[in-house]
């Protein structure tokens, strides 16, 4: 017995039968229209579960109904089906609120998944434990706008671009997409766009074949197909070269990829969500990315904002960092002072929420007690950090292209071993020589991996 419907929109009868017939394969009761009128009276008198309409009516275009549906019903997923290579067409449905799309002449494989992803936000919806407000946190009047966001966001498959500096929980906002969709269930695929070497991109994304260059000794799947059925999530996606952004808007456009030495190209169902800190309008002004992959990752964009944009929120991430690294180092939550919460709020914290977190778990180790006063921020009066291990002359002498981060690591790793050796690896003495507590030197010796 059916325990879907789906309304099938299509003034061609082949492609009405096509779609009914799978469909009915599917365990799917099916309705079907010829033309916007017919579509309206349906809609209006039944229940349905999933809508597929053509873009190209006898009485109108099938971005309208898309439109109708996502003001009257906007519980009922709607993909479309556009014209081979009409990309255009698909952007703009997506961008008016349809679900998914498939192209002429229709792929029966995608178009299951298509209809089986559509589907489940119906079975997956009334689950009401599933909320993001403990993991995205913040009381900020445009953090609740965040997160109404991504429920909707959730429930399309449209390509969405999240924007935002850097540190700013960009991949979290990504994963929290996912969760909420109807993927949750699949793989969440993150990749640093910019991590991977240039000649090895293509293996990277789309898999290889046995012997397909020197190096492949066997079988090798991809990003695409470790995300069979997930998401794949596109960090800095910005700095992807020219030649793999071809090959990348082929295989979203395509929903399909050729591994590297494979005679033919295999479909893939993934969602994609890219994101970068860079200025990527910008950078497609230049010439640096392509415009038409722009276009195709770009359908919705979502804005993470700044910590500086919702300072009213950092009591509360605060208490939460301070929670989490605590738990961390089994110890004690020490509080923040008025002081020192005081001088965390006038901050302008160029690295956001990941800053914050730093700040606060230097703090911890720096702290005597159960509260961190001002002065353990180590925070300037021009809102500037003061680094607890570089000095002037070391800043002077930092290597080119050596991170700061990994320099100052190295920097603290050696002060460490130092003050041991001078204390006989005594801790208790080392601690003293480098003016921190014994539980500040323990935790850094386990951070570092010096244990």
């Amino acid at each position: 017995m059916a325990t879907h419907t789906a309304l099938v929109v299509d003034d061609e009868p082949d492609i009405r039968e096509l779609l009914e017939l799978t469909l009915g394969r599917m365990n799917i009761e099916t309705r079907a229209a010829a033309d916007l009128k017919e579509a309206r009276g349906l809609l209006a008198g039944q229940h349905f579960d999933l809508c597929l309409t053509d873009m190209r009516l006898p009485d109108g275009n099938g971005l309208t109904l898309v439109e109708e549906i996502q003001q009257q019903f906007p519980d009922l997923p709607v993909a479309v089906i556009t014209a081979h290579g009409s990309m255009d067409a698909a952007i703009h449905a997506l961008k008016a609120g349809a679900f998914d799309f498939v192209s002429k002449p229709v792929d029966l494989q995608v178009l299951r998944n298509l209809v089986n992803s559509a589907l489940k936000l119906a079975d997956t919806e009334p689950q009401p434990d599933r909320r993001s407000r403990d993991t995205l946190l913040g009381d900020a009047p445009i953090m609740q706008r965040i997160r109404a966001t991504i429920v909707k966001l959730a429930r399309s498959q449209a390509p969405v671009f999240i924007s935002g500096e850097s540190g700013t929980g960009k991949e979290l906002v990504a994963r929290l997409i996912h969760a909420k969709g109807p993927r949750y269930d699949k793989p969440f695929v993150p990749v640093n766009c910019g991590a991977i070497p240039a000649e090895l991109m293509e293996s990277e994304f789309f898999g290889h074949k046995k012997g397909s260059f020197t190096g492949a000794g066997g079988d090798k799947e991809g990003l695409f197909q470790a995300a069979a059925g997930g998401t794949l999530f596109l960090d800095e996606v910005a700095d992807l070269p020219l030649h793999m952004q071809v090959k990348l808007l082929r295989a979203i456009q395509e929903k399909a990829i050729r591994p590297v030495g494979a005679a033919s190209e295999i479909p893939v169902d993934v969602r994609i969500l890219s994101a970068t800190h860079r200025d990527l309008p910008k950078l497609v002004a230049e010439g640096q990315f392509r415009q038409d992959l722009f276009y195709r990752i770009h359908v919705i964009e979502l804005q993470v904002p700044s910590l500086r944009e919702r300072h009213e929120d950092i009591p509360l991430l605060a208490d939460h960092i301070l929670e989490k690294l605590a738990e961390e180092m089994g110890i004690a939550v020490p509080h923040l002072t008025d002081p020192a919460l005081a001088r965390l709020q006038a901050y302008p914290f160029p690295g956001n929420v990941r800053e914050l977190e730093n700040i606060l778990e230097r703090a911890m180790t720096l702290c005597e007690g159960e509260h961190i006063e001002a002065a353990d921020l180590h925070l300037r009066d021009n809102g500037k950090p003061v680094s607890a291990t570089l000095t002037e002359q070391d800043a002077a002498n930092l290597p080119d292209g050596i991170p700061l981060e990994d320099y100052l690591e190295t920097i603290e790793k050696q002060a460490i071993l130092d003050a041991l050796e001078k204390a006989h690896h005594n801790k208790t003495q080392a601690a003293k020589l480098l003016g921190i507590t014994f539980r500040a030197l323990r935790y850094r010796l386990k951070k570092l991996g010096l244990e």
